[in-house]
């Protein structure tokens, strides 16, 4: 159902310190710690004696101890200690190819002799001192194709979210989608239309008078194997819309990492990138508040509809023109998923 050779967000660094974490990835039960000198791993999330979580237990000088019978985990699997009982011999348990950067902990939950770290992606707004960024974490019983499609389709909002960044424009103005390989990219744009609650919000944050007309954009990328990042904002009107200089828009990247946890559920990574009053700690909070609530309103639409979908699972739902990105986007997970049951096979 999903892909596992490939990369997913498993968690932020500051979920993982002095304890472990357990988190369910991909149907895999992991557990993540940090090792000595802080590097992070990920083990199965099984104690190899009698079975314990792995994640109920502590972390000692690097290692990870199970908190049933105080077996010592490495971080490659091994058994390294027990008290009273020699461990050379045991056998070792699964390790994740996991890798920590910009703030987020990424795990490879596939074959691990096929991760590669320059698989690992990158967006212009990690890493960049030009960006602020704050988010948080859903745990949303749904699909997590469900979510994409939510997100490449975002004519959704004038319903939803019709008291935060919806607007009858949304549902007017035709998109389009493109695909180029693996990418694929659903545009709108909006043209002299008044701006909605959210985003008068962010002008007022910029500085900018939030009662004049201005061109908003929604353009939403795709990227396998749930990555979705979307340029969002809006300009003074008259003023060049998406290209406008930067004194005259509120521009934000909206930042989408959704990773399965089991069939029917994700763990769903979402925050605002955005490049005015970058170093405004408050203004980061304001923003991810209203973000926060705006994504609550998502989370109640898909459990739903994933629960519509498991009692009528022999229902076939209608395809309308907006739906292209997520067909599209669909389209590349299946050729994911046929090329590594092929691979499976040959092995």
């Amino acid at each position: 159902m999903f892909p596992k050779n490939t990369w997913y967000v498993a968690c932020t660094s500051d979920e993982v310190k002095d304890k472990p974490l357990g988190r369910r990835i991909c149907n895999e039960l992991m557990v993540f710690f940090r090792d000595e000198q802080g590097e992070i791993a990920a083990l199965e999330d099984f104690c190899p004696h009698r079975g314990a979580p792995l994640s109920l237990g502590f972390v000692k000088e690097g290692r990870l101890v199970c908190g049933y019978h105080g077996l010592e985990m490495g971080c490659k699997g091994h058994t390294v200690a027990m008290p009273g009982q020699r461990v050379r011999g045991f056998p070792a348990i699964r390790h994740f190819p996991v890798v920590e950067r910009h703030g987020f902990i990424w795990v490879w939950p596939g074959d691990a002799s096929k991760a590669d770290i320059a698989e690992l992606p990158h967006f212009e707004w990690q890493g960049n001192p030009e960006f602020a960024y704050g988010g948080g974490l859903y745990n949303i019983a749904c699909d997590y194709r469900l979510m994409i499609d939510n997100l490449m389709d975002l004519t959704h909002e004038t319903y939803v979210h019709s008291t935060s960044i919806g607007q009858p424009e949304i549902d007017e103005t035709p998109c389009t989608t493109k695909v180029d390989g693996e990418h694929v990219m659903t545009s709108r744009f909006m043209n002299n239309i008044e701006a909605p609650p959210f985003w008068k919000a962010n002008l007022r944050l910029k500085g900018l008078p939030d009662d004049q007309l201005v061109d908003r954009w929604q353009i939403c990328h795709f990227n396998p194997p749930s990555h979705i990042m979307i340029e969002v904002g809006v300009a003074l009107a008259g003023k060049g819309g998406h290209d406008a200089p930067e004194e005259f828009k509120a521009a934000s990247w909206v930042v989408d990492f959704i990773t399965p946890e089991t069939d029917t559920s994700i763990h769903y990574f979402w925050g605002m990138a955005r490049k005015f009053r970058v170093d405004d700690q408050e203004v980061t909070d304001q923003i991810r508040k209203g973000q926060g609530a705006v994504f609550a309103e998502d989370q109640d639409m898909l459990e739903l509809q994933q629960r519509n979908l498991l009692a009528w699972p022999d229902r076939k739902l209608l395809l309308l023109n907006i739906d292209g990105g997520g067909v599209q986007a669909r389209k590349i997970i299946e050729a994911r998923l046929a090329a590594e049951s092929g691979l499976a096979r040959a092995a």
